[in-house]
């Protein structure tokens, strides 16, 4: 029985990767098909090297791999999420300047009306009419 690369790592439980530096290092001898271009391995050159994974381990490895996946897309909600709280932030944010801009816009014109109100007091009190004279004053004369 032979297997291909993929297979082979599925059956010892390693990665494509380190079953390829294997045969680069000539640790497995591997022929290559020439029609498809992939490593044909034997089965009993490849566990010489490599124990082969029980089906159990076999079967918790495809768990963690959609695992993986599960946590994966856990990521990527996450990052949806925090993307949603940046813009919510930055929505409040400009709500916050705007109310600021208001408020001092508002504190100045109150200022403004307030100085111009004791502007207009302070001017009638000063154009008040002298008291009246008395008409005798002018028949003395």
């Amino acid at each position: 029985m032979s297997y291909t690369l993929g297979e082979a790592a599925k059956a010892t439980g390693r990665s494509k990767a380190t079953i390829h530096r294997a045969i680069q290092s000539h640790k497995i001898s591997a022929a290559k098909d020439e029609s498809t271009g992939s490593w044909l391995i034997e089965a009993a050159e490849l566990h010489r090297v490599f124990p082969p994974v029980s089906l159990e381990r076999q079967q918790n490895s495809d768990m963690r791999r959609s695992e993986t996946a599960d946590e994966t897309a856990l990521r990527l909600r996450l990052d949806e999420l925090r993307q949603e709280r940046d813009r919510e932030r930055a929505d409040k944010d400009a709500v916050i300047d705007d109310l600021r801009r208001r408020l001092d816009a508002s504190d100045e014109e109150r200022r403004k009306v307030q100085a111009q109100l004791t502007a207009l007091l302070t001017d009638q009190r000063e154009a008040e009419t002298p008291a009246r004279r008395s008409w005798w004053r002018f028949a003395k004369r």
